[in-house]
């Protein structure tokens, strides 16, 4: 949102004073930090234009375009000169164990992020509320809430704002929280006092890159967006490429195993927020119930979910693939078997890659 600037209050607040009690405000809203920067990044822009010069961002066209918006907050929203930054915390402590999931292949994976309400509508709504509280205090002021949602580094920003450091695996990491939470932040043209950027803790830690299904962490710091399983089963719209798709193993959403083996998210604390709870038992759903949902329930099982962003045809897909990297049995191939004649060229070239992974010729594919 953009609130109009105003002169409605004659004196000016002591800004300092201001930024303690905005963390403050923060933290009473349910932000796990809060933190302040200023709107230079220029050295994450050079690294930016690299990654896309290397076209390691696939098909997310969009990460190429908007021009100097995306690193440059003042572009984006003009008069701005400060950056409130917020950590919000999703782990939830009656998920099902995920490795236990991963583990499973009648199981499928759903990214533990993904589990509960869309988290662009908890952090926004958040972000509007601690807006208004500043409002409250210093009168109208310009701003403007993102999370995920605009060309923003948000990255860059939560780590020059003291939320901690990008790791290896290219995610920002916190010594006290570890790596389970969003960010988001507010555009401001308030002249708050900036706080020290977070420092790298990583050390020789590689643990994230060996633990990539894939091999997508290509170099410390480095992600090439391309091999990424959280790419290709949501951002993807096409087919998966054929030798990665053994590797996808159950995943059929995103992928956390670059997390799940981070030294530092033995730190990381559960969320008490009821948002982020496990809707319709995706923690631990079958795959052979979800290959058979219809269009109709998809779209009420993952209604207010961030899932929708997959799509239907590309849910289907990737639970096709999931299946396939199943223990063959009877059910398994049964449960293929009824998507044989979807319409969908794409999700059907998925289907029959996954009997044949199961010993199933094109002679033997009558109806299940």
């Amino acid at each position: 949102m953009n609130a109009p600037h105003t002169d409605s209050v004659d004196d000016s607040p002591d800004y300092s004073v201001l930024a303690g009690r905005i963390k403050r405000w923060g933290r009473g809203l349910g932000f796990g930090a809060v933190g302040i920067t200023g709107v230079d990044i220029a050295e994450d822009e050079a690294r930016l234009m690299a990654w896309l010069d290397g076209e390691r961002h696939g098909e997310m066209a969009y990460m190429a375009m908007h021009g100097i918006k995306r690193t440059r907050p003042e572009a984006l929203r003009p008069g701005t000169i400060s950056v409130i930054s917020a950590r919000l915390d999703y782990m939830r402590a009656e998920c099902a164990p995920a490795e236990a999931v991963l583990e499973n292949k009648e199981l499928g994976y759903v990214s533990r992020y993904a589990l509960g309400r869309d988290y662009h509508k908890v952090m926004r709504r958040k972000l509007q509320r601690l807006a208004d509280r500043i409002s409250a205090e210093v009168g109208g002021f310009g701003y403007r809430a993102f999370t995920d949602s605009a060309p923003v580094m948000e990255k860059p920003l939560a780590r020059n704002a003291g939320l901690g450091w990008i790791g290896k695996h290219t995610n920002l990491l916190s010594r006290d929280a570890g790596s389970w939470f969003f960010i988001g932040e507010l555009y401001t043209d308030l002249p708050l006092p900036q706080d020290p950027p977070g420092t790298d803790h990583c050390g020789t830690c590689r643990a994230c890159i060996d633990a990539c299904p894939t091999g997508a962490i290509t170099a410390p710091y480095e992600l090439d967006a391309r091999l990424c399983i959280s790419y290709l089963t949501i951002e993807l719209k096409g087919s998966i490429p054929f030798e990665l798709r053994p590797l996808v193993g159950n995943r059929v959403f995103g992928c956390d195993d670059c997390q799940l083996v981070c030294p530092w998210n033995r730190f990381a604390a559960h969320s008490d927020n009821d948002d982020f709870s496990p809707r319709h038992a995706l923690d631990a759903p079958r795959l052979e119930d979800l290959i058979r949902w219809s269009e109709a329930e998809f779209l009420h099982k993952t209604r207010g979910s961030a899932i929708r962003r997959a799509g239907y045809e590309g849910w289907l897909r990737n639970v096709a693939v999931a299946l396939g990297n199943a223990n063959t049995s009877p059910e398994v191939i049964s449960a293929l078997k009824s998507r044989l004649d979807f319409p969908s060229a794409m999700v059907r070239e998925h289907i029959d890659w996954a009997l044949e992974r199961h010993g199933v010729g094109e002679s033997d594919r009558g109806t299940a």
